[in-house]
């Protein structure tokens, strides 16, 4: 005689197992850390990464912003600036990494830059060196939906540090040939990590800022971008960030452009390029 209840126990047990596992999976999944990573000055990395972090906690996402920049710049326009623990003490194993996290809002918290991480290298002297941050998220990395960092322009320890912990890495970039240098130096730095250190890892895309489209060279260095990108295995993005008094007027109020210039046509830009993410991160 079949024993019905053993079975309707068993299924029950199976579909709670099952439920449980799609559960932990898509949490697992649906964590994104992204490096904001340039090789070149001025091209709105931490603008790109300020946007990028602050668009995404409109739609409802908790945002971790880390500032691995020594300059700060990041850290200064949201008001952390000032923070007595920051990434500095975490990478050196000084302080938890819980504890230096600084609230900013009930979406937005971040991870303050200070000068000290200019000198850091030397400090570090475990082997593991370059797992130190991927290490450290490890504790917190549930509590978020996008890891935003901002990474040094320079191919040190702290940049290593920001593409091992990362899935995601966005180059922000100008139409002009210093740029595109970078990009070639980035993605060696990228293969690089990848064979070493972080095999998940993949570049999302060029981005290009500061954007003057009535440029002849401009449009021509954009068409060349576009080529390296595929030569690179990546592409640029279809939204372009004009150039715009608006970024540096927000920065100088400490506010990030959605609310200090919802209409601005930098402000329509950065939205759709975080759209045009969302879309294609996968």
């Amino acid at each position: 005689m079949i024993d019905f209840g053993s079975y309707f126990t068993y299924f029950f047990r199976l579909t709670l197992m099952i439920t449980y596992l799609n559960f932990i999976t898509e949490g697992a999944v649906s964590l994104q850390t992204i490096a904001i990573a340039t090789q070149k000055g001025g091209t709105g990395k931490t603008t790109t990464a300020q946007a990028l972090g602050i668009g995404l906690s409109l739609k409802g996402y908790q945002i971790l912003f880390i500032d691995l920049d020594p300059q700060g710049n990041l850290s200064y326009i949201l008001g952390a600036s000032q923070q007595n623990v920051t990434a500095y003490e975490m990478l050196t194993g000084k302080i938890a990494m819980r504890k230096v996290i600084c609230k900013i809002d009930k979406k937005v918290s971040i991870i303050a830059s200070s000068p000290l991480l200019s000198g850091i290298d030397p400090e570090l002297k475990k082997t593991d060196k370059e797992f130190l941050l991927k290490k450290n998220l490890e504790a917190i990395k549930a509590e978020y939906d996008y890891l935003i960092i901002d990474s040094p322009p320079s191919l040190g320890i702290l940049t290593v540090n920001a593409l091992a912990a990362s899935n995601h890495v966005i180059i922000p970039a100008q139409a002009d040939i210093f740029s595109l240098q970078g990009i070639g130096q980035l993605y060696s730095t990228v293969e690089t990590v990848k064979k070493y250190c972080n095999p998940n890892l993949a570049i999302k895309g060029i981005l290009l800022t500061r954007y003057n489209n009535r440029s002849i060279l401009s449009r021509d260095l954009t068409d060349l971008i576009k080529e390296t990108a595929q030569k690179l295995d990546t592409f640029v993005y279809q939204t372009v960030i004009r150039e715009s008094i608006t970024i540096k007027e927000a920065q100088a109020s400490k506010k990030d452009i959605f609310s200090y210039a919802p209409r601005n046509n930098v402000t329509k830009d950065y939205s759709k390029f975080i759209e045009e993410y969302l879309n294609i991160k996968e």
